[in-house]
């Protein structure tokens, strides 16, 4: 009797010790995840990035929902996606702070879950988006509110944003809508990092702007002023976006098949441009680089923004420069997520899914269709793989499993898909 009741007391005790373990086990996870901060978070391969926008509709006056939002979270998750990239926190459009509260039911459904933001605050010169003309000398009066939800979101998720970025290509001159001059986007970092130093934001949060190549130095002369060297000095680490996609119109030379190549297979001429697309920025990376050392600096370089559109009815198309399709994407998507990770450099990948609010009036525009995912969730060839290794299994977007695009047939994809031109088809069309 005596020895049954030993038993009994032992097993007891086990149960507790095992409880108290798994209970401190859960704790240190929970622990683990609220200490994790960008510098660890970012140029680690274990923490995928993407840029993501959860628009379904042709406007953004159509907000998506906390249970469509946590969806979409659920499938980042589950293809390895840790860090993702907002835009904007203004007033009418609460779509960053409702992501920030769909990951929230999500950590609190699953201690397991995590992920993390870089949250974008918009930048704007004066009478920007308006009729009258815009002032790129003076910046918009809408910034300071811009910043200040920014900084509240960020006090008040401190658990999931872990980075602010002040503008996206808010200093790049072709961005003649809206761009300021780089003294405004310094004014605004410096301002946050005062915030770091006086304890009104978490010191480990990162700062810094998000913008095109040249706006970091890496391209003409006329961007290198004061203002960009002080910029560069105040970041915690610079987000330069680089751009082969548009480049295939704008700057072509890399992109056409060179007259050497002219004999060889279709197949191996869209594999040898897709590889130059790749090397195309990575030069881009490291002239940003040298500009960045050439001001006795040395800092995190990671890419905020490349990609590659899988439908143009424009510049990029059948009458232009052939570059988009599904099969293109999956090449620069796989080659740019080996290049960066392998080199420790974050790459928030453009996009997550399709959003047709971009160009709402012109559906085959390009800028509509960067998603990896379809609006209705069918993932395209890039992520074919994932659907065969079953980690979408049981999730959905708006209701529907995710399937593959071209119903998973390759040999229909590869009839859509274009050999860029030779140097001696441009002449001729022009």
């Amino acid at each position: 009797m005596r020895q049954t009741r030993n038993i009994v007391i032992c097993i007891i005790l086990l149960g507790v010790v095992f409880a108290c373990n798994e209970n401190k086990t859960k704790q240190k996870e929970m622990q683990t995840q609220s200490n994790v901060t960008a510098k660890d978070i970012l140029g680690n391969p274990d923490y995928l990035a993407i840029s993501y926008g959860g628009y379904r509709k042709k406007s953004r006056d159509s907000q998506p929902t906390i249970l469509q939002l946590k969806e979409d979270m659920k499938l980042l998750s589950a293809m390895g996606i840790k860090l993702i990239r907002t835009y904007n926190v203004q007033p009418k459009l609460p779509h960053a702070s409702n992501i920030l509260k769909a990951i929230t039911e999500l950590k609190q459904e699953d201690e397991n879950f995590e992920m993390y933001v870089m949250l974008g605050a918009w930048i704007d010169c004066l009478n920007a988006w308006t009729d009258k003309v815009p002032n790129h000398d003076v910046e918009s009066p809408n910034n300071a509110g811009e910043i200040e939800r920014a900084v509240a979101l960020a006090n008040q998720y401190p658990d999931i944003v872990k980075i602010i970025a002040v503008g996206n290509e808010a200093m790049v001159k072709w961005a003649t809508s809206y761009y300021v001059q780089p003294d405004v986007i310094l004014k605004w970092v410096n301002h946050l990092q005062s915030l770091k130093i006086e304890g009104k934001l978490n010191k480990d949060l990162w700062i810094t702007s998000s913008d095109d190549f040249a706006s970091w130095g890496g391209g003409e002369d006329k961007y290198h002023v004061k203002e960009l060297e002080d910029l560069i000095k105040a970041v915690d680490f610079i987000s330069m976006h680089t751009y082969p996609y548009h480049n295939t119109h704008y700057n072509p030379e890399f992109w056409r098949v060179p007259s050497a190549h002219k004999g060889m297979p279709d197949s191996t001429k869209i594999e040898m441009a897709m590889e130059r697309a790749l090397k195309f920025s990575q030069k881009q990376y490291d002239s940003v680089t040298n500009y960045m050392k050439s001001l006795g600096v040395d800092k995190p370089i990671h890419i905020g923004e490349t990609g590659w559109a899988t439908t143009s009815g424009g510049h990029y198309g059948d009458n232009g420069s052939r570059a988009t399709d599904e099969y293109k994407q999956g090449l620069f998507h796989q080659q740019m997520r080996e290049w960066t990770n392998r080199a420790g450099i974050s790459c928030f990948y453009f996009e997550a899914f399709n959003e047709q609010w971009k160009d709402a009036k012109n559906p085959k525009g390009s800028e509509n269709h960067f998603g990896l995912f379809t609006i209705d969730g069918k993932a395209k060839y890039p992520i074919w793989d994932l659907v065969d290794k079953g980690v979408f299994d049981g999730l959905t977007r708006d209701g529907n499993p995710i399937t593959k695009t071209y119903n998973g047939n390759k040999a229909d994809l590869m009839e859509d898909v274009l050999v860029p031109p030779t140097k001696e088809e441009v002449m001729v069309s022009h």
